[in-house]
């Protein structure tokens, strides 16, 4: 490298960290940071704003213009699971699985939280979103509180049936596709690798901490039932969230008509007076839920494209190079010992700086098959333990728990989990 690009490469980097410590600080948002950082980025590199030549970067063409439509087909899959989501919400199936689910548990403590945490990751991997989360939240936290269940064990039931979900939830696999250029059967066929050992530990952690704390508080105010609470839904039709996962497992189905035969079947199944008022509002709502989720795809893929630029990419690819895992011993201790950076929108968060990293280490040289395992794995230590998850903040709130406690006391949990992930997939990969 040039001492210009030194130059060049300490000013990326510079911008970088003041970024990353006002998106931790919750001075400036990540749907702002994130193409702040691009076109500051691209700034530093010498791409210029403008240019009459079509084969030519430039700032407002390639990376603005030509970025915010780069992840369209996540944004595509974002918003018909969204939809899914809701219609499973209207027609009654999302409250009749944690009716079910009640039911059997009993008033045993242990297998209420097992069951509603196996019950809300069906749920997650159907429909994510704040709005799923909430919906299921208010159902099982009150119910596990008067089961004698600690607020913070209530809280983290939720909190990992959100990571385990959202590996399965095929809508997400969307930008691995667009950022890594990814199939969806190869995404599906590594999906058990980062999903068992969450589970596994999940399992592990819950049955662990009901044990240790003992018994929680028993009164809660439970939530006033609203209309629609005790629709009748066929017993067949329980199975609905189940149906675009297994399309995509076992028939190899793209997202997009996976979720839109999920959609059918299950408005078949429970056949709703006015289908198509459901089938359309439904849409409506559920692009209302994940209008956020839309807006930071679309700072992510102007980012993609600014660290992707010739320009970028040569100032950045050296120093990706010097770090990067070429073994599998290497590619395990490295993102484990650095996947607490998914959290607080970090260089390893696939939802903040994760996907522009991702393509330069493949740029530099690892598959991008490693790159997807790599980000996927420590996306258990962000969905779980991130404090700067909508999700978290409002289970905190929801359970009146430290939002901090959570962190302390899952991030080791979460770190392990990625720990036994990667060293399944490092030996598949290399």
């Amino acid at each position: 490298m040039t001492t210009s690009m030194w130059f060049q490469a300490i000013g990326i980097l510079l911008v970088f960290l003041v970024f990353v410590g006002l998106m931790m600080a919750r001075k400036l948002p990540t749907i702002l940071a994130l193409p702040c950082m691009a076109i500051l980025f691209a700034i530093i590199a010498g791409v210029p704003w403008m240019s009459n030549n079509p084969d030519v970067t430039s700032i407002a063409k390639t990376i603005l213009a030509g970025g915010s439509m780069k992840l369209s087909g996540a944004i595509a899959g974002l918003v018909f699971g969204a939809w899914f989501g809701q219609i499973l919400n209207k027609v009654g199936i999302t409250k009749s699985i944690i009716r079910k689910a009640a039911e059997l548990a009993g008033d045993k403590p242990v297998l209420i939280a097992i069951l509603f945490f196996i019950t809300a990751s069906i749920i997650f991997s159907a429909a994510g979103g704040l709005g799923m989360v909430i919906l299921v939240g208010t159902i099982v936290i009150p119910i596990m509180l008067t089961a004698g269940i600690s607020q913070f064990v209530a809280s983290i039931v939720v909190l990992l049936a959100v990571g385990v979900g959202s590996l399965f939830n095929v809508s997400n696999w969307a930008v691995y596709v667009d950022v890594l250029g990814l199939s969806v059967d190869k995404i599906a066929n590594y999906t058990l690798v980062v999903a068992l050992p969450l589970i596994l530990v999940s399992l592990i952690m819950i049955v662990f901490y009901i044990k240790k704390d003992g018994k929680g508080r028993k009164a809660w105010a439970m939530p006033a039932a609203t209309p629609g609470d005790n629709k009748k839904v066929p017993a067949i039709a329980l199975i609905s969230p189940l149906v675009p996962v297994i399309l995509v497992f076992v028939f190899k189905i793209d997202i997009v008509p996976a979720v839109i035969i999920g959609a059918i079947v299950t408005i078949l199944l429970t056949w709703p007076k006015r289908p198509i008022h459901i089938l359309s509002s439904a849409m409506i709502e559920g692009i209302q839920d994940v209008a956020g989720a839309m807006a930071l795809m679309i700072g992510i893929g102007i980012l993609l494209s600014s660290v992707m630029s010739p320009q970028v990419s040569a100032v950045i690819s050296p120093l990706i190079e010097s770090v990067l895992p070429g073994n599998p011993v290497m590619y395990i201790l490295f993102f484990t010992i650095l996947s607490p950076l998914a959290i607080y929108r970090g260089p390893l968060n696939v939802w903040g700086l994760g996907s522009g990293i991702a393509a330069l280490f493949v740029s530099a040289g690892m598959t991008p098959v490693a790159a997807m395992l790599a980000l996927r794995a420590v996306s258990n230590v962000q969905s779980v333990s991130d404090p700067t998850n909508s999700h978290n903040v409002w289970v905190a709130d929801f359970t009146k728990s430290d939002i901090n406690e959570i962190l302390k006391k899952t991030l080791p949990w979460t770190m392990a989990s990625v720990l036994i992930s990667l060293i399944f997939g490092a030996f598949m990969v290399f």
